[in-house]
């Protein structure tokens, strides 16, 4: 991911998206050495009104507009080392936000922000932090309960893009984060995975859930056609 931004700065990006009820998402891009690939901001309204928002984009003002009447920007969640891009900007933007990273993320992410805590409860019943097992404590997840079923909010560790093309596709192929069907990367699991079971074990338990619904990931579709297979099969691809 590219360096963090020292103030808040607009790039390219899509429009607000209701997923849920209480989820909203908006895409964007960012310039990286492969080229231009895509990022997904979430954002959970919590029971109260108030904003956990995962891996911050600064939008336009049109857009934050309408995130601030959706409710009150409360967490800012830095899901790994390599999601902290828009962080600062939206920690001076909303000095009130508890900034949350990951106990394996904490030191690389605190050389832009500074991090409150490493893991949440948000005082919300419904919506829980994960420290994802095995991958060296760098990687974090959402799981948020409503009436119509959970939604499981991952970054890194599952990529969905399927309309990588031209240059910028073959390089965001070659490194495995493009591809035909939801996949762990292959950079990912060199940089990031230190226990294969571990987090194969962990995909195991989520596709455990019944009312799983869909799989938001920060790179590439939501993933809503049968997401419990998808997570038994990349769990055997781990080699459980």
């Amino acid at each position: 991911m590219s360096a963090a931004m020292k103030e808040w700065k607009v790039q390219p990006h899509g429009p607000l998206v209701n997923v849920a009820d209480n989820i909203i998402t908006a895409e964007g891009e960012v310039h990286v050495p492969a080229g231009t690939i895509h990022r997904r901001m979430t954002i959970v309204r919590l029971h109260d009104g108030r904003l956990v928002v995962w891996s911050a984009v600064s939008l336009d003002e049109d857009q934050m507009r309408s995130i601030e009447r959706f409710g009150r920007p409360a967490y800012l969640i830095v899901p790994n080392p390599h999601h902290r891009m828009d962080a600062r900007a939206w920690k001076d933007r909303y000095p009130a936000m508890r900034v949350i990273a990951p106990e394996g993320a904490r030191d690389h992410v605190a050389e832009v922000v500074p991090v409150d805590a490493t893991t949440a409860t948000f005082e919300d019943p419904d919506v829980n932090f994960v420290t994802v097992p095995g991958t060296k404590g760098q990687e974090a997840a959402l799981e948020i309960m409503n009436p119509n079923g959970v939604t499981l909010v991952l970054n890194d560790i599952i990529a969905n893009i399927r309309d990588a093309h031209g240059f910028s596709g073959w390089m965001l192929k070659l490194m495995g984060f493009a591809g035909d069907e939801p996949h762990v990367p292959v950079t990912i699991r060199m940089i990031l995975i230190e226990n294969k079971r571990a987090l194969a074990l962990q995909l195991l338990r989520w596709a455990g859930i019944t009312a799983l619904r869909r799989i938001i990931v920060s790179h590439g579709e939501i993933i809503t056609d049968d997401p419990r297979r998808v997570l038994r099969e990349l769990a055997v691809q781990l080699g459980i």
